[in-house]
């Protein structure tokens, strides 16, 4: 399974253009139990107060080839912002902490506390908007997307999942498990099962909680699309809302893909790609809307503002 994802993204092509460029953290940025990297990309023109995106890279891939696969880091340029590229500490196949306990646990440890930290390190450091933090991700980086948002609900104001799974999906005894069940679609709960999980992750959580949208082929090889099915009964639950879309829009962004909207101001995306692969294609014009990543005016998209409404 680990040599399907290791070419699936074959895809990528640099992007990068700009005189600033990517640099690797060797200094204490906090705890990082898990010795995860820490490269970053500052853009020579940075924005009053900017905002941070973090893109964790997929299995078989890296800090680089997620930076140069992608077009984050020209945008950053463009607009301002600051990305974060953590790579995984796992050198047997580069894939994430999705299984552990401390992973998924808010502050307790694993992979996922040495990302928050980084956020944290960069806030402080680039007096960055803590309220304009963002994650996005491409498979196994969509499963730390969503990981982190269930998680670390307190840092994210909004995620972008690529070809992922429910957060818990993957738990299990120890670090970097693979879960052949979760991806093959054989786990299988109630939204309310699922949502318990995502309870889980930072118990005694009542706060603000991060908007979502995913992205998932109908023809994934590698994490079945039945996969697509339950991480919507999970965020539905946890956000209180109806298992029906309130709107469907087909052909968007990409002819053949259709668009399910959840909720009266859509808190909740999931766009089903027909016909796609695990090869899914990044969406980086959908993502910064998403984000609202283009704003640079004091009415940009925030964390605690607005929620989710059935």
């Amino acid at each position: 399974m680990y040599s399907i994802l290791r070419s699936v993204f074959a895809w990528l092509l640099p992007a990068i253009t700009y005189g600033a460029s990517l640099q690797k953290v060797t200094s204490d940025f906090g705890p990082n139990p898990r010795n995860v990297g820490f490269y970053i990309y500052v853009p020579d023109n940075l924005a009053a107060k900017p905002p941070i995106l973090v893109n964790p890279h997929w299995c078989h891939g890296d800090a680089q080839a997620c930076y140069s696969g992608s077009q984050y880091a020209t945008l950053a340029s463009k607009y301002g912002f600051i990305v974060i590229y953590p790579d995984s500490p796992n050198t047997a196949d580069k894939c994430w902490d999705l299984s552990s306990n401390e992973s998924l646990t808010h502050d307790a440890g694993g992979d996922s506390l040495g990302i928050a930290s980084m956020v944290r390190w960069t806030l402080d450091k680039y007096d960055g908007d803590p309220k304009r933090v963002f994650v996005t991700g491409v498979s196994s980086g969509a499963m730390m997307t969503s990981l982190l948002l269930g998680a670390y609900p307190d840092v994210f104001a909004g995620g972008s999942a690529f070809a992922g799974v429910p957060y818990g999906c993957f738990a299990g005894n120890g670090y970097g498990v693979w879960s052949d069940a979760c991806a093959t679609g054989k786990i299988q709960k109630t939204g309310a099962e699922w949502a318990a999980m995502v309870d889980a992750g930072y118990p005694d959580y009542t706060g603000w909680r991060p908007k979502i949208q995913i992205f998932h082929g109908t023809m994934d090889e590698v994490l079945n699309y039945v996969d697509f099915q339950e991480e919507i009964k999970e965020w539905t639950t946890v956000f209180g809302l109806g298992d029906a879309p309130t709107s469907t829009t087909p052909n968007t962004p990409v002819n053949g893909w259709t668009k399910y909207a959840y909720g009266s101001n859509d808190w909740f995306q999931a766009y089903s790609a027909g016909g796609v692969s695990h090869n899914i294609q990044n969406q980086e014009n959908t993502v910064m809307e998403w984000f609202d990543l283009t704003c640079t005016s004091e009415d940009c998209f925030k964390w605690g503002e607005g929620g989710p409404e059935a």
